[in-house]
């Protein structure tokens, strides 16, 4: 009777033991064990054991960690104060140094993108700022890719989301854009008027070597007048008429 206080012992004993040994690691996580303070290895994914209270497990994630990068107080290289913020998609890919290189791998790789965000973008025109996003965040990746590398880290990507201008700013680029609509219509306008002086000088050199030509353009004029429903008609009278009657009057 005495021994089954003892064997309940140990049943617990033993069940809290197997709890505590036996880890569940998930397909996109890697467990990195420590044994007596000391790293042992990530082990993963699957059914893992590992020894109550002399080991120690952390248990990282594979997947590409999504991190918003809040808004920064950037002055461009043209001295225009504006706020900037991005969003940086990273992965691990050594849990080990993930781990051990670093104390918060995913708060240190934000830090890393702040700093590198306003350092960057300092170095950039606002023109180019607003108009070259693609070679911006492209450096922006690059920049940060190899300050993470020491921690096992990747980073896939990282883009710039919004630029936000003081709003003085933001009249200035829209008197900007229409003064270069307004140019630009003005030259559609001249190249117009070229175009049509070009053809008209080319016309009127091809009724000149041909003076029929010219009547059968008055009659053209007189038939497109009749066909609009006009109620007066311009007859063009040619300027030889014009030279007999002068010399009937004198006569």
């Amino acid at each position: 009777m005495n021994a089954l206080p003892i064997i309940g012992a140990v049943v617990v004993v033993i069940v809290l033991f197997l709890v505590n040994a036996i880890k569940v690691v998930r397909e996109y996580e890697r467990g990195v064990v420590f044994r007596l303070g000391r790293l042992v290895a990530a082990r993963g994914p699957g059914l893992i054991l590992i020894i109550p209270i002399i080991d120690k497990m952390v248990r990282v994630t594979l997947r590409t960690v999504t991190l918003d990068v809040p808004p920064q107080e950037v002055i461009t290289k043209d001295n225009v104060s504006t706020q900037v913020n991005a969003v940086l998609f990273f992965r691990v890919i050594d849990p080990n140094k993930a781990v051990v290189e670093v104390q918060n791998y995913i708060e240190a790789t934000r830090q890393i993108a702040m700093t590198t965000l306003r350092s960057v973008l300092g170095g950039f025109e606002l023109d180019q700022v607003l108009g070259e996003r693609e070679k911006i965040n492209l450096q922006l990746q690059q920049i940060v890719d190899e300050q993470t590398d020491p921690w096992g880290i990747k980073v896939v990507n990282m883009e710039i989301k919004d630029v936000k201008l003081p709003s003085d700013m933001q009249r200035a680029i829209a008197r900007q854009a229409e003064a270069e609509r307004d140019r630009r219509a003005k030259v559609i306008n001249a190249e117009g008027e070229l175009q049509a002086a070009t053809k008209l000088g080319e016309a009127a050199a091809i009724m000149e070597r041909n003076p029929s030509a010219l009547q059968l353009r008055y009659l053209q004029t007189l038939n497109d007048i009749s066909a609009e429903n006009a109620s007066t008609i311009v007859f063009p009278v040619p300027i030889e008429l014009l030279s007999w009657l002068k010399n009937a009057s004198k006569d």
